[in-house]
This record gives C-alpha cells, structure tokens and sequence, in this order.
C-alpha cells in the first residue's frame, strides 16, 4: 500500500510516531513552521531557547531538532555544538534554520555538527523533504545501534558461558597432573591442554573487562602496590617461556620501588600481556626487556610526571607506522610481519584502557634498528 507520493504504509507509520522539536526564540516563527508540518501529522515539542531545549531533551527525545541560529543567550551554533560534542544526543539530526548565507556560517554550522541547513524564510516542501531524510537517517541509525547492541550482549552471553567449560578443563587438568600416573609424552600434552587453557581463559578475562571499561562498569580496586614486588610475580613463568624459545629476557629494576596506588590483578595483567607479545613476536637469540622507572624519585620530576613508567622492548619485527593505533584497536586485524598469522588486539585494547583507567597511557615507540618499545605511564 502507498500513500503520499509513494511513501510505503510502514514508512508511513513511522513517520506518525516521530517527535520533531522547533527551536526558536520567536514564538510566530515556531507556529509557523508548526503549520507547515501539519499535514504530517507528527509529535511536535517546542522550546524557546536552547537553554531550555538542553534542560529538557530527556523528557522530549526528539527524532530531529529544527533549530534557529539566531538566539539570545546561546545561539543555534552553541546549541548545535553541546548537542554533538557528548555521546547521549549526537545521533540526533540537526537542521540548521538561519538567515545568514555567507561561506563562513556555512563552515561554522557544519564544524558545529549540522546535520542540514534551510534558509529562511522557510519553504514548506523543502522543510518536509529535508525533515523526512533526517528521520530516515535517525532510524537507520537506530537500527544499526539495535543490531549492534544485540550483537555484544550475545558475545557477552557467550563469553560468560565459556567460564564453566574452561574452568572444568583447568580443574582436570591439575587433577590428572596430582595423579602422577601419566608418562613423559602424556605429561608434555597435559601441559599444553593447560597452557592452552589458561590462555583462553586469560582471553575471556580480558574481554569482560573490557566490556566493563565500555558500559562504565569497571570500578578500580585499588590498594598500595610495590611494583618491583609485581613484576618479580611475572619473572618465573614468563623466563621459562622465555627459555623455551630462545630468548633472553632481562628485566631492569630499580634497587628501591616506592608504593603506588593502583589495581594490582589489573595492573599485572596489562604487564603480562606486554611481555606476553613481545615474546610471541621474538625469535631465539633476540631479546625482550621490561624496565621500569620512577620519574617523580628524581628531583627535577615536574608535577604532571607520571609515577611510574615501564617499557617492554623487543626485537621483533617491528609495527608499520600506519598500524601503530590500529593495534590497540580490538576490531582490528594486524598482520605482524615475520610472525605466523593475524594479531589481534584484545590485549592491547585491554591494556590501554586500564593504564587510562589509572589516569595513565600506554603507546607504542620503534625500537631502533629493529623491534618496537611499549611504554606504560601511570
């Protein structure tokens, strides 16, 4: 069925039910463009300024904003602005009504997140096509943010349910290994089965910490912590990963470590997997080094200096300038020169966000002539 120069029966209907919010100072001027939507037949709020539209945009939740450029007080462009520059309204559209035509509007309105623009005086037929591209723009996004949102609630569902099967595996696995009744080749794969576990489980870890960090969840656990003391906790299972690959792993540890206020599981999770890459991506006789530093112990330390910073070098093949970001990014698939295979950043992704939870930051450097540093700042 259609209706109105062809426009489907459930576009139509939805149509119906949109809000569209009128910005303006002058009350004729929002009658006026009241009057020429009213054929349709949409929910219509009003709000004489933009202090009052910010102030009541929970209760309106508006599909499209028409908004006046010219107003007291706060004008369209900082309105426009306030609106784009958080992440609760910016997916609302925004159509610009101004009399001002010069280059220069047009480039401020667009820098301030317009979406369109009408000149006034209004044209009703351009109003209603232009409102009507924005609320198919508005329920696109809608749609994409619904898919998506079911998308990450299933993963969630799937990752939590993976904590059981993997929890099994691991109690097995020490059960078999306290029977003592298994022969050298048994005992070898038992600790791969193990191993290979515990990495997994390590992976879904990070991955619901993640999605803590991303829904606002994640609360610091935070409590004196000597770093040296948390690095040395590292020190035996990462040399006889070392070991076995042939590589020579240093660490460089300052002879006093004072104690700092941070998440200890957290903290030596991001350092177990910045050592954990950088062996993945050495070969036997490179070497991986952890340093770690204390910049506000020296006394010419500015005020703003970290307490900490630790560096974990490698030999590696290095990171291609262009993907330097592209690794702390966990949709992203990097290939990792010599290494074998894809490398995806989870763990990077899940250290950059606890080293910016601590008020911190983590980047990476090349590590000349060859290799890359990771330096940890909190």
């Amino acid at each position: 069925m259609k209706r109105r120069g062809g426009r489907s029966l459930e576009s139509f209907k939805a149509m119906i039910h949109s809000k569209i919010c009128i910005v303006d100072d002058d009350r004729i001027a929002r009658e006026n463009c009241a009057a020429l939507l009213h054929s349709e037949e949409y929910d219509l709020a009003f709000a004489q300024s933009g202090q009052s539209l910010l102030a009541n945009l929970p209760e309106i939740r508006p599909d499209v904003i028409l908004l006046d450029v010219m107003m007291p007080g706060m004008d369209g462009f900082e309105v426009c602005q306030a609106l784009k520059s958080g992440t609760l309204w910016r997916s609302i559209p925004i159509i610009l009504v101004t009399a001002l035509d010069s280059r220069e509007d047009l480039i401020r309105g667009l820098n301030a997140g317009a979406d369109e623009f009408l000149a006034k005086p209004v044209n009703g037929p351009e109003l209603r096509a232009r409102i009507r591209t924005m609320l198919r723009i508005k329920r696109q996004h809608d749609r994409l943010r619904a898919t998506l949102k079911l998308r990450q609630d299933l993963a969630n569902m799937i990752v939590h349910d993976m904590r059981v099967p993997l929890g099994a595996i691991m109690l097995y696995c020490e059960l078999m290994r306290q029977r003592g009744k298994l022969g050298s080749e048994d005992r070898t794969d038992l600790e791969v089965v193990d191993s290979q576990a515990r990495r997994l489980d390590g992976f879904v870890n990070d991955m619901l910490q993640i999605a803590k960090m991303e829904g606002g969840k994640l609360i610091l656990q935070r409590n004196p912590v000597d770093v040296n003391e948390l690095v040395n906790r590292l020190r035996e299972v990462h040399c006889a990963v070392a070991e076995s690959r042939g590589v020579d792993l240093h660490f460089d540890l300052p002879l006093e470590s004072p104690v700092l206020e941070l998440d200890a599981s957290l903290f030596g999770r991001v350092l177990d997997n910045l050592l954990s890459n950088a062996l993945k991506v050495s070969r036997g006789g490179q070497s991986v080094r952890l340093e770690v530093f204390y910049p506000m112990s020296s006394g010419d330390a500015e005020p703003e200096s970290p307490e900490v910073e630790l560096r974990v070098t490698d030999e590696g093949p290095g990171i291609p300038v262009e993907q330097r970001e592209m690794i702390f990014d966990m949709f992203k698939v990097v290939e990792m020169g010599e290494t074998k295979g894809p490398q995806i950043g989870l763990g990077l992704t899940f250290a950059r966000q606890v080293a910016e939870a601590h008020g911190g930051r983590l980047w990476m450097e090349p590590n000349e002539p060859r290799g890359s540093i990771f330096r940890l700042q909190v």
